[in-house]
């Protein structure tokens, strides 16, 4: 039996940015839906979409933002880079453009992110491995160039899906759980100061957290 979709323990606010027609929404429609479009368009602005998994007893909801890959709605998709803890660098394993493009959308991420932002590099498409443009290893290399977690995904028949979202929302929660158990230590030595308040603001639906925080600062 899942928890009701207004009730979890923590939410994290994670982007999924790339360029256009890498297969972004198509990763989101999996992860949260379980399902696949052939003929999905291109995202105009921002769309977004929910869904929550266990970690460690506790419930993870997971609010993810599919940014539009085009040019023109860059100005407006930064605003939303703003209270993000994960993020998703998606490219499309059989057009090796969009992977030399990764090395912008990582500048871009990390000038409107927090500098303590979790990022996985996601080669998606592993289905067209006939097609193949990107190799494996090279896309490897980058990732722990740059300190960036690594997968290879299909949307289109759902391998690794689960896995790269999984993934990167338990390393966000450690990371998170982490620091609050660093900082109620800290409490405890100095019972003078002042704990900072990290709860959870609504979601854009309205929706409260009933029970505890979240991290719009890590």
């Amino acid at each position: 039996m899942g928890a009701r979709d207004d009730e979890y323990d923590y939410l994290f606010k994670v982007v999924l940015i790339g360029d256009s027609g890498v297969g972004k929404s198509n990763l989101l429609s999996r992860f949260t839906r379980n399902e696949f479009n052939l003929e999905s368009k291109s995202t105009i602005g921002v769309e977004f979409a929910t869904r929550s998994i266990q970690v460690d007893g506790k419930t993870i909801k997971a609010q993810i933002w599919d940014t539009a890959g085009q040019e023109r709605y860059r100005a407006i998709t930064s605003a939303y880079y703003r209270g993000v803890v994960g993020a998703l660098l998606v490219y499309d394993i059989a057009k090796h453009l969009t992977y030399e493009n990764v090395e912008r959308w990582l500048k871009e991420l990390r000038d409107h992110a927090d500098n303590n932002i979790v990022i996985m590099l996601v080669g998606n498409k592993s289905d067209l491995r006939h097609l193949r443009a990107v190799p494996t290893d090279e896309a490897r290399a980058f990732a722990e160039k740059n300190n960036l977690s690594f997968i290879e995904t299909s949307a289109l028949d759902s391998t690794n899906v689960e896995e790269a979202f999984k993934n990167i929302l338990t390393e966000i929660y450690r990371i998170v759980s982490q620091k609050q158990i660093a900082d109620r230590s800290a409490h405890d030595e100095s019972p003078g100061n002042n704990v900072v308040d990290i709860s959870v603001p609504p979601t854009t639906d309205g929706q409260k957290s009933s029970k505890l925080q979240c991290c719009q600062n890590l």
